[in-house]
């Protein structure tokens, strides 16, 4: 499906904090999601064979240039799920038409 009429997505993006103890910490920014059109490219899947095994379930999210603050503590809910950002969100430069993000995310269990 075509990132401009693509399937919505929440995104919630990255910020730093600082824990009980004095740490800085990065967590999924919790003031609200950001909705973004996105399209969804699956990449690797695997099945659990045996009961036990975990599925997991690899999905690369296109979106338009302007979304920052997007790291891999951020979450993204799409598809009637939840996902992990699983790489760091790649830039793909180009005239302003073709200019992307591509983030590989996991399907939380």
């Amino acid at each position: 499906m075509q990132r401009r009429r693509g399937q919505i997505a929440l995104v919630w993006k990255s910020k730093t904090i600082i824990d009980n103890r004095g740490n800085e910490v990065i967590v999924a920014d919790a003031d609200g999601p950001h909705a973004v059109r996105a399209a969804f490219v699956p990449q690797r899947s695997a099945k659990a064979e045996v009961p036990g095994q975990q599925i997991i379930n690899i999905t690369r999210m296109i979106v338009e240039a302007h979304l920052d603050g997007v790291e891999l503590w951020s979450r993204v809910e799409a598809m009637g799920k939840t996902w992990d950002i699983v790489t760091p969100p790649a830039y793909h430069h180009g005239t302003r038409h073709t200019r992307h993000w591509s983030i590989d995310i996991r399907q939380r269990p």
